[in-house]
């Protein structure tokens, strides 16, 4: 019956025509389901339009916490690596303490050369803002837990290490005061101890026994310690000179000075004035030749030195 061939009457209003359209049933039907199915689909993808925009959204929303809690990692683990630094200088201190005291043999190294802060792991710390991948993720955060339960290990060894140094300072007041742990002069460090060039232009290698540090003629030497004064006057190519015994077979000498401010036995106490740095004997300018002795041999003062 619906099927069947239908005619369609239209009349035109005031004028008395008409057309008639012939329609058969399947036709209309056709049209009637092409528009419905259109709708549909319409329908279908706007809804899927408004999932794909709201899961668009969604997973910036989820990258854009991604990236932050990257930052927040990246932060925690520059903020780690500086604490282990800062953990690293103060072992590097004890070690330095208990070999001026004798309660080790050599300097332990602690903290080595550069190159910028490494992870337990031996690879750099991220500190970039881009975002990682999820592996890298969860390599960072392992790191982190490593950096942390290694800092905690060594706080723990650190604090004992801390209370037995200081048992032995308190046994040990008189040592640690006659003991040279203060630079004896201002200025610029401009020889080491150890082997170097000579600088009086032989362009041979020698032997450096202490520190040089330049400064203007005048400036204040102070001694870094107490003690007594041994040796006041002209030593060769140390020009004028002063040597201050510390006890403990441990001695000091200054030498280039243009004058000293100190008398044959005087006592000394740390940041005493010794004398004037100068330019006498073999020198190359005004400067402070500075030696530590132990058991008459000579020393790197750097060893003893705390500030």
């Amino acid at each position: 019956m619906l099927l069947r061939k239908y005619h369609i009457v239209v009349f035109r209003e005031n004028k008395g025509t008409s057309r008639q359209l012939n329609l058969r049933g399947w036709v209309f039907f056709s049209a009637l389901f092409l528009v419905l199915g259109l709708a549909g689909c319409s329908m279908y993808l706007w809804g899927y339009q408004y999932k794909t925009t709201f899961l668009s959204n969604k997973l910036k929303e989820a990258t854009k916490t991604i990236q932050e809690q990257n930052i927040q990692i990246a932060n925690i683990g520059g903020k780690l690596m500086m604490l282990q630094n800062d953990l690293a200088r103060v072992q590097q201190f004890d070690s330095k303490l208990r070999v001026m005291m004798n309660l080790d043999r050599e300097l332990e190294e602690i903290n080595g050369g550069g190159g910028g802060p490494v992870t337990s792991t031996g690879g750099p710390m991220p500190t970039g803002l881009q975002p990682l991948p999820l592996y890298r993720q969860e390599l960072l955060s392992r790191r982190v837990h490593s950096l942390l339960d290694q800092m905690d290990t060594d706080t723990r060894v650190e604090e004992l290490r801390q209370q037995d140094l200081l048992h032995a300072m308190r046994e040990n007041r008189e040592l640690l005061a006659s003991t040279p742990s203060t630079w004896p002069v201002e200025g610029y460090l401009t020889s080491t101890f150890g082997n170097r060039v000579s600088p009086f232009g032989s362009g041979t290698s020698d032997f450096h026994k202490g520190l040089d540090i330049a400064n203007r003629m005048g400036t204040p030497v102070r001694s870094p310690a107490k003690g007594t004064v041994t040796f006041i006057g002209w030593d060769g190519g140390y020009g004028n000179c002063v040597i201050i015994n510390h006890g403990n077979n441990i001695t000091t000498r200054y030498a280039h000075l243009s004058a000293s401010t100190v008398t044959l036995g005087q006592t000394l106490m740390r940041g005493d004035k010794i004398g004037l740095v100068g330019n006498s004997g073999r020198s190359t300018g005004p400067h402070l030749h500075y030696e530590v002795r132990v058991g008459g041999v000579c020393v790197n003062p750097l060893r003893y030195i705390l500030n």
